[in-house]
């Protein structure tokens, strides 16, 4: 039987709830008490998004976890940029966790209509900023943003973002339902066909505003989904997968 790898965001999608907040010495309490519990990841924040994060990486190296990875959370380089240039990508090296993950785009709408590049070049954009930490050592997990919804849009173009980060190195990649709109026999379908044709770790990481989270993350777990990531904070009351 397959293990069913648990992947928390708590400390970054959890917090963006209403009401939610952590000090300093709160988030590291959350992490003692995960890692006791016997997750395998821990989403630590956004690695550019402000300082208190930064300072979370920076203090949670003195901590010695018995079980979990810590991982930063990033974006992919910017369009026509430098990898090696790209605040983000040095935000994620500088905070020094064995585990990066990025989300990139996989839905084209947001390529020509939010990015407005071209898909080479956003496949590009996953590829080199896959590549670069992967040179420096890290576990990389690639999270492909609206990948429901791009996969119902375009499965070639939802496919190749994921061939392109499994191409630079990829060790994860996970599958996003971002809008939480889609129904758990379309989230098992679609996962089940890229458990089959891609030999790679395959995630699921589910919103539930279509209150479906849970049931979307069974669906894929049973197709062969692995890791789950979830969260234990809540927004505007609804808990989310």
């Amino acid at each position: 039987m397959k293990k069913i790898v648990i992947y928390d965001t708590t400390l970054r999608d959890g917090v963006q709830g209403e009401g939610i907040a952590f000090s300093d010495q709160g988030k590291l309490r959350v992490v003692r008490e995960l890692d006791r519990l016997g997750v395998d990841y821990i989403e630590g924040g956004f690695a550019a998004s402000n300082p208190r994060d930064m300072a979370f990486f920076h203090a949670i190296r003195k901590e010695k976890l018995t079980h979990a990875r810590v991982a930063a959370f990033g974006a992919t380089r910017r369009a026509h940029a430098p990898v090696g240039e790209d605040a983000g990508v040095r935000a994620l090296l500088e905070a020094r966790t064995p585990v990066c993950t990025i989300f990139g785009k996989s839905w084209r709408l947001h390529v020509t209509d939010v990015l407005k590049v071209s898909e080479k070049e956003a496949l590009a954009m996953i590829a080199d900023t896959v590549r670069v930490l992967k040179e420096h050592g890290k576990e990389v997990v690639f999270d492909a943003e609206h990948f429901f919804d791009g996969y119902r849009d375009s499965p070639e173009f939802a496919r190749a973002a994921l061939t392109v980060a499994l191409g630079a190195g990829a060790d994860v990649l996970c599958l996003c339902d971002t809008n939480g709109g889609t129904l758990p026999q379309d989230i098992a379908a679609i996962t089940a066909a890229v458990v089959r044709d891609f030999p790679a770790c395959i995630g699921i990481h589910t919103h539930n505003d279509g209150d479906c989270a849970v049931a979307n993350a069974l669906e894929a777990v049973r197709v062969g989904a692995t890791p789950v990531q979830g969260k234990a904070a809540a927004r505007d009351g609804a808990v989310r997968g």
